[in-house]
C-alpha cells in the first residue's frame, strides 16, 4: 500500500505503526539550525525524525521536539524518533550504555526504533542481543540494522530471537538493491531509505527531469514518490523550510507504471557512501 499522506504509517513485524516519510538529520550541526529544522518539519506535518549517535546531534533534537510538542500540543505517541548505536559502542554492555545515554541526550523515556548503525563483524551479534533485551523491557518499541547485506542479515538472523524489524541503507535511483529489498520483504524486515536523493547528485538526470516535468514536479519529488511506491520508507534531510515542506508534497500524484521503470533502470549499483563490507570502521 502506498502513503495516502504524510502520516500514514506501515505496520512492522510486531504491529508498531513506523511512518513511511520523516526528516533525517544527517551531518545537521547541534544549534539553531537543527532546532529549527525539527520544529519545521513537526509544524508541517512530520511525525518521524531520525538521529544517531554518531550525528552528535542528539541534544538539539530532543530539544527541538520538547519545543515542537509544546507549541503544536502533539503528544510524544505521535511521534517517531530513531537513533543508532555508533561502532564503537558495539557490544552487549556497551550498546545498553550507548541507549541509556541516547535517552538522556535527547531528554526522552524511550525511542520507537533503535538501530545497529554499521555491520561491524565480530560485534554486531552482542550488539543486536542487547537491542533485544532493551526491546523485551518495553524500553525500546522496535529494533532493527542499518547498512546490513543479505550475508550480515543471514548471519544475524541465525541466532537472534528476534528478527530486525527495520533495515536503514543507501536506496536511490543509481543504487536500487533489488535483491536485498526482496530479501527484506521476504523476511519481513521494512527497508528504509537513507541518502534518498544521493546527496542531490542526482537531481540534474535527464531522464528526472523529464518525468518531474510530466508530473509538474520536482525531481527530488519523483525520486520520494518513487521510493513509497517502492514500498520503502524515506527520510530526506533538509533545514530549508521551503525544502521540508516540498520534500513532503508527494501525496497528490502517482507515477506510472513505465516511469518506475524508467527510474528502475538508472540503476548503477553506485554508493555515495561506505560498502558495508569494505567500510574502514
Amino acid at each position: 500500500m502506498t502513503a495516502k499522506n504524510l502520516q500514514d504509517r506501515t505496520t512492522l513485524t510486531n504491529g508498531v505503526q513506523m511512518p513511511w516519510f520523516g526528516l533525517g538529520v544527517f551531518k545537521v550541526e547541534e544549534g539553531p539550525e537543527l532546532i529549527q529544522a525539527v520544529k519545521t518539519a513537526i509544524k508541517h506535518g512530520y511525525r518521524s525524525i531520525d538521529t544517531a549517535a554518531i550525528y552528535e546531534n542528539e541534544e538539539g533534537v530532543g530539544q527541538a521536539i520538547r519545543e515542537a510538542m509544546k507549541e503544536t500540543g502533539i503528544s510524544r505517541d505521535e511521534l517517531f524518533v530513531t537513533s543508532k548505536v555508533w561502532n564503537a559502542d558495539l557490544g552487549y554492555d556497551s550498546t545498553l550504555l550507548a541507549y541509556e545515554k541516547s535517552l538522556e541526550k535527547l531528554g526522552l523515556e524511550y525511542l520507537d526504533l533503535y538501530l545497529i548503525h554499521w555491520p561491524v563483524e565480530g560485534k554486531f551479534k552482542e550488539s543486536w542481543k542487547a537491542l533485544e533485551t532493551l526491546y523485551k523491557q518495553g524500553r525500546v518499541r522496535a529494533i532493527g540494522v542499518s547498512n546490513f547485506h543479505i550475508h550480515h542479515l543471514k548471519d544475524l538472523m541465525e541466532e537472534a530471537e528476534i528478527k530486525p524489524m527495520v533495515n536503514q541503507v543507501e536506496y536511490h535511483p543509481r543504487l536500487t538493491q533489488k535483491e536485498l529489498k526482496a530479501f527484506c520483504q521476504e523476511h519481513g524486515i521494512q527497508m528504509e531509505a537513507w541518502s534518498p536523493l544521493m546527496q542531490g547528485q542526482i537531481l540534474d538526470n535527464p531522464i528526472l527531469k523529464e518525468i518531474a516535468e510530466k508530473y509538474q514536479k520536482s525531481v527530488a519529488q519523483v525520486i520520494l514518490r518513487w521510493d513509497l511506491q517502492n514500498g520503502v520508507i524515506t527520510i530526506p534531510k533538509s533545514t530549508k523550510e521551503h525544502r521540508i515542506i516540498e520534500n513532503a508534497n508527494v501525496f497528490d500524484f502517482e507515477l506510472s507504471k513505465e516511469d518506475m521503470e524508467r527510474i528502475d533502470g538508472l540503476n548503477e549499483n553506485h554508493r555515495v557512501g561506505p560498502d558495508p563490507d569494505n567500510f574502514d570502521f
